[in-house]
């Protein structure tokens, strides 16, 4: 009887992330910003760093009695902060998760820990297409105790390689090896440990290497961050807002509020790097996205223009073929059992499957609904399903292969349906 009131928390809070990611969404549209501008790994903002929320990090900074140190950002969730981190025992590169203080943000960590050791235990030899959770520790800062997870450093997600190919799509054969990754890491969760991961997408898969070797900080040669002695320093604040008797024009107010933005991003020299581990932004917004963690995870529609800039799209595009890929799984935030499950709201809503937009009972084969527009984005450069609003009805409604009017099914389906990506 004393888990109905946890598991109701998970509920709640598993609820109120994906409406936090979707307001997120909301509110980026609603500033009119152009490109991959949601991706951004200072876009956390200032105003939840206080009491209950962020722990506010610098490079230099030290954890756990000096283990880790701070290298850089790599990215955000609604949960929490990654960093690229220095683990000083293993000399090895590590992403660091640091969530929010809360007492319900604290008990989601406890649960996805939990889930994370069950992954760890049961794959020794690092072979089943799985992040692995290296430590976790509790570390007492000026806005709380924060829940902190160490995980092994990963390269770029799915979604990022997407963008690489400039929404094009990759060759099958690529699809497919990617694919018995995939595969090999959700028969270890289904099959041995009874685990759904629930919120499966091309942010929360994360190749083993970065696409672009420049940016994997264990090849490019850029000198470590000794650790910083200093006083703990106050969180960034972010500057009072004008009244609105000030007279001000929107676009003077989308100024200020870029400020504040970038007086967060003071926090860290963030590299630019999308390696990671598991986010939830990816994430994935975006990317620990990168989650990942990250890619921070962003549960609404993402920005189809935004990409990455460095190079020509013909480097671009030869990286994106040349990628190492093996991929991992990440983010388990919003994981669960097949016997002990804590929401009904689960998955992203442009993988989300029919029964749980019907609001029926769902399992593993959840996770495989989302496996399967997946593989199509990757071979199509965009999503199977893309969920819109109407007069009538929300894009959760919307979103239903079963529904009479069905749900979007975008150009690109007609001429990629039934390719034999299993043959």
């Amino acid at each position: 009887m004393a888990e109905a009131p946890a598991a109701s928390r998970r509920a709640e809070e598993a609820g109120s992330r994906r409406r936090a990611e979707e307001e997120a969404e909301a509110a980026a549209a609603a500033d009119g910003d152009g490109d991959s501008s949601v991706y951004t790994s200072e876009d956390e903002g200032t105003e939840d760093y206080r009491r209950g929320g962020y722990h506010a990090v610098r490079p230099g900074d030290t954890f756990k009695q000096g283990a880790y140190v701070v290298q850089s950002k790599l990215g955000w969730g609604h949960f929490s902060t990654v960093w690229l981190a220095w683990d000083t025992a293993h000399s090895r590169y590590v992403a660091l998760k640091v969530q929010k203080s809360a007492q319900h943000y604290t008990e989601a960590a406890m649960d996805e820990i939990k889930i994370l050791r069950q992954i760890a235990d049961g794959d020794p030899e690092d072979s089943r297409c799985v992040v692995k959770l290296l430590d976790h520790f509790k570390h007492s800062g000026p806005n709380g105790s924060h829940v902190c997870m160490v995980f092994e450093f990963l390269g770029d997600n799915l979604l990022t390689l997407i963008k690489y190919t400039d929404y094009r799509g990759i060759p099958l054969p690529m699809v497919k090896e990617i694919c018995r990754h995939v595969l090999i890491g959700l028969d270890y969760l289904h099959r041995e440990l009874s685990i759904i991961h629930t919120d499966l997408k091309p942010e929360n898969i994360l190749l083993v290497s970065t696409i672009d070797p420049s940016k994997d900080p264990r090849k490019s040669g850029v000198p470590l961050v000794p650790p910083a002695a200093r006083a703990i320093e106050p969180p960034p604040r972010a500057p009072a807002a004008p009244s609105v008797s000030s007279g001000l024009t929107r676009n003077q107010k989308k100024k200020i509020r870029k400020k504040a933005k970038r007086v967060a991003a003071s926090t860290s020299e963030g590299n630019g790097a999308v390696a990671s581990a598991d986010t939830d932004e990816s994430d994935d917004k975006g990317d620990l996205s990168t989650a990942n963690e990250g890619s921070p995870s962003e549960d609404g529609d993402r920005k189809r223009g935004g990409g990455p800039r460095r190079g020509s799209k013909g480097t671009r595009k030869r990286m994106a073929m040349e990628a190492e890929l093996s991929c991992k799984l990440v983010d388990f935030g919003n994981a669960c059992w097949t016997y002990k499950q804590f929401t009904s709201d689960i998955q992203t809503r442009q993988y989300r499957c029919p029964e749980v937009l019907l609001g029926s009972k769902y399992s593993t084969s959840a996770d495989l609904w989302s496996f399967a527009c997946i593989c199509f984005e990757l071979a199509s450069g965009d999503v199977l399903f893309d969920p819109h609003s109407g007069d009538n009805f929300d894009r959760d409604e919307k979103g239903s292969p079963c529904a009479d009017d069905g749900a979007t099914w975008n150009d690109a389906s007609k001429d990629c349906l039934g390719w034999p990506i299993f043959t």
